[in-house]
């Protein structure tokens, strides 16, 4: 399936209020810019006050609903970045184990005081920042669950040969991602994000955006084509396959059968 987007392929001019200015700020974090540093404090706030209120709780709840589409029962199922679990109660079951996995372990603590909460089972798993490979075993889980966290990684197709990797050959990899890359969501960002940036912060959103978001959604797409067989993929709100028109997509991926 070919995935194009109009956004991100717009003159610099434009593109770069909507999507950072990448020509002048690359894609990789400079973890000891004071720019980067005021982010690390400022997150949560930015957070709290943009994806947990108003359309942007209802934009990533679009995407949580895609867990209602699967069978956790029996299953070892593993996360990474799973801060509030805010797509668990569209679980129809819980799972045998659950395994969180993050590089901060005040994130980690968070998480596994909700499942505490629910009785679920789990197990937290402290990430090294600096090493690509995931400290699991191979083939270890049923199922990979990743919400809004694919446009965040770079690179990003050793991360995914590692989600791959642990795996077993009949497990799943679901969750969703912003359409980001697209017009829909490059002017979201416009009304919402930046303003909340401009005002609370003194970030620069063009070099931000570069750094939190490097992977375009059409990217992401592919790279999980590589890697996985398509189960589902839905586009939200307008249902049509386009990234452009629409602001979450969502999916599910079967690991491929290996010859």
């Amino acid at each position: 399936m070919p995935y194009f987007t109009i956004g991100h392929r717009l003159p610099r001019s434009l593109s770069a209020p909507l999507f950072g200015d990448r020509c002048r700020w690359g894609l990789n974090i400079d973890y000891n810019d004071p720019m980067w540093r005021e982010w690390e404090k400022t997150y949560l706030a930015f957070y709290e006050s943009t994806q947990k209120v108003s359309i942007g709780d209802k934009v990533n709840h679009a995407g949580y609903q895609i867990m209602g589409d699967v069978k956790l029962a029996g299953k070892k199922v593993q996360e990474i970045g799973p801060g509030d679990i805010r797509h668990l109660p569209y679980w129809p079951e819980p799972p045998q184990e659950y395994v969180i996995a993050d590089i901060q372990q005040t994130m980690l603590d968070r998480s596994a005081e909700i499942l505490q909460k629910r009785n679920i089972p789990h197990r937290m798993v402290l990430l090294n920042r600096e090493e690509s490979a995931l400290p699991f075993a191979n083939e270890e889980f049923d199922a990979v669950v990743s919400f809004y966290s694919f446009e965040h990684i770079y690179p990003l197709a050793p991360f995914i040969a590692e989600i791959n990797r642990v795996l077993n050959n009949k497990g799943f990899l679901i969750g969703a991602m912003p359409a980001e890359g697209g017009l829909g969501w490059g002017g979201g960002r416009l009304l919402t994000s930046r303003c909340w940036l401009k005002k609370n912060t003194g970030i620069d959103p063009d070099k931000l955006i570069c750094w939190e978001h490097p992977n375009f959604a059409d990217h992401i797409l592919q790279t999980l084509d590589r890697y996985f067989t398509r189960k589902a993929l839905h586009f939200w709100p307008f249902g049509l396959p386009l990234i452009d028109i629409n602001l979450v997509i969502k999916f599910i991926y079967k690991k491929q059968h290996q010859a």
